[in-house]
């Protein structure tokens, strides 16, 4: 199914795949819930329409799912029990791969659809990963939950997959919500923060599109000085010189218990997946 989510690694692998000479997927299909969707999606790949094909309306998720070997599920949570208890999913996806990148739904809850009115006959094999929407730019941060039972060739095309839209790292079952939270929605959680320094660089004479510009910048250093290992306390201290700017816009944002608040949003947003 092919969301918002659901674009952003399918445009991450056709961009991944186009120049290897022998990718382990030759072919996608995407699914989506409308006419309109499908058409954009389209529009917006028609250079791959050799290696990719879009349907849309009742009875096109079965189909894809007899056609495919592996299944991203990337439709709204609470689809998923429509989509996989539809008759035929329970045949068409027999022996096969399905992929999840649904919060909130463990691959118990995906199973218990399926089976909803049969548990006989073999099922597929679930897992689920969240990637964001960075997938697109190939810089997306995924989390695959760890699946002892899983085969070896399994476990490796899952992490060829997820690794072509950036980097991969592997959780247990009881980090895998908070660690959905923090890699799925932490951006948009940022973005307000973001917002804010913006409304204040207006304020200040900076046009909102430069600001944004020279934000987008100083984040992209900030990443990779994280990345090398710096933590963002001493990357606090480094930059706070006595009675400076930095010190002084610190102590704001401080003192308005943003930092309790940012920690907050994770715990209700981990708490709202699990329940």
């Amino acid at each position: 199914m092919a969301g918002n989510m659901g674009s952003a690694i399918l445009s991450g692998l056709l961009d991944a795949t186009r120049s290897q000479s022998d990718p382990p997927i030759l072919g996608f299909i995407a699914i989506t819930e409308t006419a309109e969707s499908a058409d954009r999606l389209r529009c917006r790949f028609e250079q791959e329409n050799s290696r990719l094909l879009v349907r849309h309306g009742r009875g096109s998720s079965v189909w894809a799912m007899e056609q495919a070997d592996i299944v991203i599920l990337g439709c709204k949570p609470h689809m998923a029990e429509l989509v996989l208890g539809e008759e035929g999913v329970r045949d068409a996806l027999s022996g096969k791969f399905l992929i999840s990148v649904l919060g909130g739904k463990t691959p118990q809850v995906l199973e218990s659809y399926i089976h909803k009115n049969d548990d006989t006959g073999r099922g597929p094999y679930v897992v689920r990963a969240m990637p964001n929407v960075a997938a697109r730019v190939r810089k997306s941060m995924t989390i695959i939950e760890h699946n002892p039972t899983l085969p070896h060739d399994l476990d490796d095309i899952l992490s060829w997959i997820f690794s072509q839209i950036g980097e991969v790292k592997v959780l247990e079952t009881d980090q895998f919500d908070i660690g959905s939270m923090l890699v799925g929605s932490s951006m948009a959680i940022l973005s307000v923060a973001l917002d804010g320094i913006l409304d204040g660089c207006v304020m200040e004479g900076i046009r909102r599109s430069e600001a944004l510009e020279m934000a987008a910048q100083s984040l992209l250093g900030m990443a990779e000085l994280l990345r090398q290992g710096e933590q963002p306390a001493a990357y606090r201290e480094g930059v706070s010189s006595p009675k400076g700017a930095t010190i002084a816009g610190i102590l704001t944002v401080e003192k308005a218990g943003v930092r309790g608040t940012f920690a907050q949003s994770m715990i209700d947003g981990t708490r709202r997946l699990q329940g």
